[in-house]
């Protein structure tokens, strides 16, 4: 039976990169492939895969491509909307995937909060740069896309050597995703509105 400690070190893993690929799910995939290879980490079987030299590769490549995407005012925008279809499922599988070769219910049941965590956080991150992109300088997005990245490698070796801290993080993580979501929802709703009267002005009036 496994000890307490190695429960909470799996359930960090699981979970930390659930919320990670939320993010930025190519930069997660990375570090966990380069830590594998490495043997900084031993990673679980079902994501041994992650440090083969081809999905290294392709996950270099992708963040690459999300580095420069993800600091373009209005591509990024564009790349979080298309990621929605990724990122979500990704974190499933690899929250699954973390617990190893247990029960599959709890497999099962790993891959439903991964999945919720990679959601409430791919929201929280698209939401806020749809409301930075409607600042006209480049300069906050930047910050943010810079912040974001620190954010996720920083979390993941946290999850890795702190599990515990990292768990108590999360759980502060998801009381502010909680609370702040409603509110981004809202002012997305006012940004559209604003748009929406802004073109309705500038239209030709019909004359009866």
């Amino acid at each position: 039976m496994e000890s307490f400690d190695q429960i909470i070190k799996t359930i960090s893993l699981s979970m930390g990169a659930a919320w990670a690929s939320g993010i930025n799910l190519y930069a997660t995939v990375f570090v966990l492939g380069i830590l594998g290879a490495t043997g900084n980490l031993m990673l679980p079987q079902n994501l041994e895969i992650l440090s083969d030299p081809a999905v290294l590769w392709a996950a270099g490549f992708m963040y690459f491509m999300e580095f420069f995407a993800d600091k373009t005012p209005g591509v990024d925008t564009g790349w979080d909307a298309i990621h929605t279809f990724i990122r979500i499922p990704a974190g499933v599988m690899i929250a699954a995937g973390a617990v190893g070769d247990v029960n599959p219910s709890l497999a099962l049941a790993a891959g439903i909060l991964g999945g919720s965590l990679a959601t409430g956080s791919h929201l929280t991150k698209s939401g806020s740069r749809l409301l930075i992109n409607a600042s006209p300088e480049p300069f906050s997005n930047w910050t943010a896309s810079v912040l974001e990245d620190v954010a996720v490698i920083g979390g993941i070796l946290v999850a890795l050597h702190h599990p515990s801290l990292f768990l108590i993080l999360l759980i502060g993580f998801i009381c502010l995703i909680v609370w702040l979501l409603p509110k981004i929802w809202r002012a997305i709703k006012m940004l559209v509105a604003k748009i929406k009267r802004f073109f309705n002005r500038d239209a030709p009036r019909q004359i009866p």
